[in-house]
């Protein structure tokens, strides 16, 4: 009982950690990255959709992408999701088969705006985490009854040193990005 509550809570955790660095992969550095605009949520029919769904996203250059929609019809309203994104700086243009972006170049004050951007991301993935583990050591107190106390402490400290392992997992991608993102 006590191992299928430390693996859920594992399993939980990596899955967070996975979670993390996909969001960490959103946050744009100099070069265009596909995965930056994989998420974004197109108004498709009245139904919001990710934009991976409905268009192929290729980056032909370093500071360029082109994304083709599966169904054309959908052209102004990718156009339109793309423009609405804050922070991004990006104007795309239609040419009636394709959006065409062109990422400009990052100056050292938007850098740094972005490392604290992701230092946030990093803390809220953090903050999830302790959520998980949290409600793993509530599922172990119910346990309380069932099982002696020394089983209890040692499953405890094997819930922290997970927590811990993941928590550093996250910080460790965090350091990536950063450098990333400072890199000139």
């Amino acid at each position: 009982m006590i191992s299928d509550v430390l693996a859920d809570a594992g399993a939980r955790m990596d899955r967070a950690v996975e979670a993390a660095k996909e969001d960490f992969a959103t946050v744009r550095t100099g070069r265009a990255n596909p995965q930056l605009f994989q998420k974004i949520p197109v108004d498709y029919y009245g139904t919001p959709t990710p934009l991976a769904q409905l268009a192929s996203i290729n980056s032909p250059e370093a500071r360029s992408l082109i994304i083709t929609p599966y169904d054309k019809s959908a052209l102004k309203a990718i156009e339109q999701a793309i423009r609405d994104i804050p922070n991004l700086g990006v104007n795309p243009t239609n040419d009636g088969n394709l959006v065409r972006i062109t990422m400009p170049e990052l100056t050292e004050e938007r850098r740094k705006e972005y490392v604290k951007l992701v230092r946030s991301k990093g803390e809220d993935h953090k903050v999830h985490l302790r959520g998980i583990r949290r409600k793993s050591k509530d599922e172990l107190d119910g346990l309380k009854s069932d099982v002696g106390e020394d089983e209890l402490a040692r499953a405890e400290k094997e819930l922290d040193a997970l927590t811990r392992a993941h928590v550093d997992a996250i910080d460790d991608a965090l350091k990536r990005k950063e450098t990333e993102l400072l890199e000139v």
